[in-house]
Order: C-alpha cells, then sequence, then structure tokens
C-alpha cells in the first residue's frame, strides 16, 4: 500500500512538474516560479528543498527547451553568453550580501522592493506590448561592438525577422541585479532577464524569452550545486519534478513557435504580476507584519495579480482601439 502511495506522490508531482516547465518554457522563467509554490503549498515540501528542486528543474527547463530553440536559431546565444558574464558576478555578491542581510534580519526588505521593482516594470512592458513587434531602432555602438544583430523565422508570422540590440551597457546592468537578486533570494533572475532584453536592449519576446531559458540553465547550475553540497537536494523530489519539467519544456517549446510575440508578452505580463504580488506578502510575512497561511497567501497573490493585470489589460486594449480610430 505505501508503495501505492509513493508512487501516486511521484507521479503526482511530475504532472505538477510539466504544468511548470511548460510556462517555465514559454515565458523564459524557469520553472521555479510556478514549482516552488506548488511543493510547499500543496504538497507541503519544506521550502529549501522546494528550492532545491526547483534548481534542478531549471536546468531541465533550460535543457529541454534551448535545444529546440537552438535548433529553430531563435534564441541568440552570443548575447547569451555576454550577458551571463554580469548575472554570474551579481550572483556572487548576492550571496555574500546574504550574510550580513541574514544577521541584521534585513532579508524581508528586500523582498519588498524586489516585488515593487516588478510590479512597476510592468508599466513600460505593458506600452511595449501594443506592438507585435519592437519599434525598429538604428544600431548603436554597441551593436556593431557586440554583435548584436541577428535574424529568425517567426513559423506564427511566416516571415524572417530581423532585429537591432541596443544599449548593452544597459543590459549588463540590469543582468548584474537580477543575479544578486537571484543570490540573495534564489528567485527572479528570469523574469529580470527576461525584462532586460525586452525593455533595454530593444528585443523581440521570442528571441528574449528563448535567450533567457538558455541563460537560466547556467545560473541554476551554480546554485544547484551548493543546495547539493548542503544536503538540500531530495532525489525523490527533483527526479520527479525534472522529469515532469524536460517534458513540459518540450511542448512550451513547441507552443512558443505557433502564438505571436504579443500573446508571449502578456502571459508574461501575469506571472510577472503574480511574483510581485507574492514578493511583497512574503516581504511582510516574512517580518510578521503580517501571519498567513501559506496557501492563503497564495491565492491572494494570484486574486490581486488578476484584478492588477485586467486593468492594465483593459486600459491597453482601450488605448490601442483609440489609436486605430484616429
Amino acid at each position: 500500500m505505501n508503495e501505492i502511495l509513493i508512487i501516486l506522490k511521484f507521479i503526482s508531482i511530475v504532472f505538477g512538474g510539466i504544468l511548470a516547465g511548460f510556462i517555465g518554457s514559454l515565458t523564459g522563467l524557469g520553472g521555479g516560479t510556478v514549482l516552488v509554490p506548488l511543493l510547499s503549498i500543496f504538497y507541503g515540501v519544506p521550502i529549501v528543498f522546494a528550492t532545491g528542486a526547483s534548481l534542478i528543474s531549471t536546468i531541465a527547463t533550460s535543457a529541454g527547451s534551448a535545444s529546440a530553440y537552438t535548433k529553430e536559431k531563435i534564441a541568440n546565444i552570443k548575447i547569451g553568453v555576454g550577458l551571463e558574464v554580469a548575472t554570474t558576478i551579481g550572483a556572487v555578491v548576492g550571496s555574500l550580501l546574504t550574510v550580513y542581510l541574514d544577521h541584521h534580519a534585513l532579508t524581508w526588505l528586500i523582498y519588498i522592493i524586489f516585488g515593487v521593482v516588478l510590479l512597476g516594470s510592468l508599466i513600460p512592458a505593458v506600452k511595449r506590448g501594443q506592438s507585435e513587434l519592437p519599434p525598429h531602432t538604428r544600431p548603436d555602438w554597441t551593436t556593431r561592438v557586440f554583435e548584436l544583430s541577428g535574424k529568425y523565422h517567426d513559423a506564427r508570422l511566416k516571415k524572417d525577422v530581423s532585429y537591432n540590440g541596443i544599449r548593452w551597457w544597459l543590459g549588463e546592468i540590469i543582468m548584474f541585479f537580477a543575479g544578486t537578486i537571484s543570490g540573495l533570494l534564489g528567485i527572479g533572475s528570469g523574469a529580470l532577464k527576461v525584462l532586460g532584453m525586452d525593455w533595454a536592449m530593444n528585443l523581440p519576446m521570442k528571441v528574449t524569452t528563448t535567450t533567457s531559458n538558455f541563460m537560466i540553465g547556467i545560473t541554476a547550475a551554480t546554485g544547484s550545486s551548493i543546495y547539493w553540497y548542503s544536503g538540500y537536494i531530495q532525489i525523490f523530489i527533483a527526479a520527479a519534478t525534472a522529469i515532469g519539467v524536460v517534458i513540459g519544456a518540450y511542448f512550451g517549446a513547441k507552443a512558443l513557435v505557433k502564438i505571436t510575440n504579443k500573446d508571449i508578452r502578456w502571459i508574461f505580463l501575469a506571472i510577472l504580476s503574480f511574483l510581485g504580488v507574492e514578493m511583497i506578502i512574503r516581504g511582510f510575512v516574512t517580518d510578521s507584519i503580517f501571519i498567513l497561511v501559506p496557501l492563503i497567501q497564495f491565492l491572494i497573490s494570484i486574486m490581486v495579480a488578476v484584478i492588477f493585470i485586467s486593468v492594465l489589460y483593459v486600459h491597453n486594449q482601450r488605448k490601442v482601439k483609440s489609436v486605430e480610430t484616429l
């Protein structure tokens, strides 16, 4: 009987991993955004072990989707490798800051600041959501020096899309910040990477999410080795989630090439709004300002995020219609 229950639990975690892998592959966030709350709330896994399994799943998501995106020639590996240097340096700085903040009980403040930054970043991202492709920009000096131009075939639009990445220096700054946040909290790297390439460097959303999927695997590999050494990775949970996210990432990669950049952007923004609200609430809970059961915290985050993104979407649609009538 116990063996049957163990098998059923393994299968249920695999299905949870499939959902996480699909969303992570589609948005470039990795599976952790979905997987950590899923494991900790619905499966009762301690947060530290959920985070360890999340890092393994992120590597699996990256491996499962990056290969497909590379084959389709959507992900820009050259840009990804260049930006990952800043992320890695930031992760080291973040890890060092963790000790100081933990000793001074200031981790809750980082959660709140990070959540506010994510929610604030929705505004410029929504404005960019009015068009299928980013506005055409002239190459700047970084475009030429770091070879930020590229081209991919968009199966949904049925045409080749050329683009010029700009403001490499701003992208590197955001990647450093992404790495620092990742080192501090073990989360958020994928979200800021997508925002950095989308908003700062003016790359198409499909290029942004696919390149992010490639990058997060490298970042997660570094973090997972530390978790493994510390004994925070359980083989049973990690194996189940890894199997699930590989399957989910495969289908996510297939779905991405068939939908529009605008659709991907709104899916990303919806998840980003949830993550921002979740971080703010977690900050207050960590500082014991509020005491919430994890499930209630999760449900409140979803409800507030749905209201927030719905208001932005309706406002954006009205603005688009008013422009079309002119």
